[in-house]
């Protein structure tokens, strides 16, 4: 093992991450052919295979599977080894990686941005989870330094902190009968189809439980795991959502899509930065999370009020007079 090199280290991880030498090689910046020559390097060395290769498929042996721990657990004691004498210097720069849900995205770059600002000599590397376990993954593997998430895993001792609002809102096309009615109750949701995001996000299960709460249960006719491609069926007058206020500013401002005032509505949550308690974080790192304690609540509350006002508005309007269509759906 003494012969094991810090490098070989990097590569297998990538290459078991990945299950390809190809997108492990891009990843780092190499050749295929030079990724595969550490790798095979690293097998010689241990004297173990590590992956099974058939034909363009490659996958992990039992040895490769236990050694992926140990790979992990020594490249992050080296991380930290590398973060403790930063911050015995005191040196403000180094490398920062951060990992979040999709939603954040709508806001985090621009807090990241105001970040590098005032701190020039940090290099950051931005991880889009595709859901919450991964992004829990990550952290349990010291993959990344933070996390910006909604719920805080409680599977894994973690230190969260909660940092800004969040509030979620019911979603609807410009022109949907709903919108007719001023501040409807959830019961008239009833005859409308729904788009949701996937079961295992922060959004969904922060809708599931508020209907859980009503005691409604919609009728959901499509599940889609992007924010995004909601928006556009909503537009396209597929069916009701619900989705976070970060996401909606340009399509609500432009009158692209409306946000529903549903009684008790909007459901606020909140925005937590995580990290692991027994992780000491670099010194970036550590900048980084009392910046967006600091920071991130009043950003996004300026971001948000244009859209808060107009929901507001449209909540203290006077109920119309329901049609007979309406009341027949309510009933």
């Amino acid at each position: 093992m003494k012969n094991v090199t810090f490098r070989q280290l990097q590569v297998f991880i990538e290459v078991a991450k990945r299950l390809s030498f190809v997108r492990a090689a891009e990843y780092l910046h190499l050749s295929a052919p030079a990724v595969t020559m550490q790798v095979k390097e690293l097998e010689s060395v241990i004297g173990v295979a590590l992956f099974a290769r058939q034909g363009r498929q490659v996958s992990l042996t039992t040895g490769g599977e236990y050694f992926l721990l140990y790979a992990r657990r020594l490249t992050a004691t080296l991380k930290e080894a590398g973060d403790a004498m930063a911050r015995l210097q005191k040196l403000d720069t180094g490398r920062l990686a951060i990992g979040m849900v999709g939603t954040a995205k709508y806001f985090i770059p621009h807090l990241l941005s105001r970040f590098r600002g005032e701190h020039l000599g940090v290099d950051v590397t931005l991880h889009t989870a595709r859901n919450r376990d991964e992004l829990v993954g990550l952290l349990r593997d010291r993959e990344i330094d933070l996390a910006i998430m909604g719920r805080p895993p409680r599977e894994l001792a973690m230190r969260a902190e909660a940092f800004a609002a969040h509030p979620l809102v019911f979603v609807c096309a410009p022109d949907h009968p709903l919108l007719a009615l001023g501040r409807p109750s959830v019961q008239e949701l009833a005859s409308y189809p729904f788009i949701v995001r996937e079961a295992d996000s922060g959004t969904r299960h922060a809708m599931s439980a508020f209907f859980i709460a009503e005691k409604f249960e919609p009728r959901i006719v499509m599940e889609l795991s992007s924010n995004e491609t909601i928006k556009q069926a909503v537009m396209a007058g597929m069916g009701l959502s619900f989705l976070s206020l970060h996401t909606l500013g340009l399509e609500a401002a432009s009158g692209l899509l409306a946000i529903l005032p549903l009684e008790s509505t909007p459901i606020m949550r909140t925005w937590n930065v995580v990290s692991m308690p027994t992780q000491t974080l670099s010194p970036a790192a550590e900048a980084f999370r009392y910046f967006v304690i600091e920071h991130a609540e009043r950003y996004l509350a300026e971001r948000d009020a244009p859209l808060l006002k107009v929901f507001f508005r449209n909540k203290s309007r006077r109920t119309p007079r329901r049609t007979d269509h309406v009341r027949r759906s309510a009933t």
